[in-house]
């Protein structure tokens, strides 16, 4: 197959072709809401008849809309910064303790990853509920970090599979500390893959809108949720504008994580 590929001109434009094709699919969709952002009509229209940047002065100046965008910061934020901690606690028992429980402890983990989205916030629901945390911003972190957790191990196992842990027993046998010999030779070699896992669990939360609708209400609302409930009751170019940001966002987020990487 890869030897026709480079023998035969042909084989390469059509693998070219076949490839922009998927990724016009996939990418088109998101750019068309973009010219949408700035119409000046109130309706969704494409293409704009006219230009505004009015949609964007709307949510800026809307006091519901910039509450939301900052709970949904502030809980992103959280999410990675109690995710990422704990998946990575995960991964080290797993690598240390190995075999069957090892293999257990790795399908616990990431079981919230393929359970469908109304079950996990249907059953997150009545946990809460039980909990008295509905509608709190500890509950809604909760079912955040619940998402998050499994993708901060699946990153982040790898990696501490491959540590080599007889730095840490030489570390050790040198007179230092579990605490000062993870933090001092383990951490620095992972600095890649736990960027990667903070901002994966980032991105879920920023994006995860099914749990909220079950278990945020009023001063914790998400702006995902607000912009489900804005649907529902009007549709106005504001969602594209909001859209657009949002979009912007997570694609700023990951050109800064992609330049890191370069050498």
């Amino acid at each position: 197959m890869l030897d026709v590929y480079h023998e035969s001109s042909l084989a390469r434009a059509l693998l070219w072709s076949f490839g922009a094709l998927v990724l016009a699919f996939l990418i088109l969709p998101t750019l068309i809401v973009v010219p949408i952002s700035f119409s000046g009509s109130d309706m969704l229209e494409f293409p704009p008849r006219s230009f505004s940047l009015r949609w964007y002065a709307s949510f800026f100046g809307s006091a519901d809309w910039m509450a939301a965008l900052r709970t949904s910061l502030i809980l992103a934020g959280l999410t990675a910064a109690v995710s990422v901690p704990a998946a990575f606690l995960a991964c080290i028992a797993m690598d240390r303790l190995g075999g069957r429980l090892a293999r257990a402890i790795y399908a616990f983990a990431v079981i919230p990853s393929v359970i469908p989205g109304i079950l996990l916030a249907i059953g997150l629901f009545f946990v809460l509920a039980k909990l008295r945390l509905l509608g709190t911003l500890g509950g809604v972190l909760l079912g955040h970090v619940v998402l998050a957790m499994p993708v901060a191990v699946i990153v982040l196992y790898p990696a501490v599979r491959r540590f080599d842990w007889v730095q840490l027993q030489a570390a050790r046998s040198l007179g230092a500390g579990w605490g000062g010999a993870i933090v001092g030779i383990m951490l620095p070699q992972m600095v890649l893959s736990l960027v990667s896992a903070a901002l994966m669990a980032f991105l879920s939360s920023l994006d995860e809108a099914v749990i909220s609708i079950f278990v945020s209400s009023g001063a914790n609302t998400t702006l995902p949720k607000l912009m489900f409930i804005s649907l529902r009751d009007q549709i106005d170019p504001t969602i594209a504008a909001i859209s657009t940001l949002w979009t912007g966002l997570v694609v700023a987020v990951v050109l800064v994580f992609a330049a890191r990487q370069k050498p």
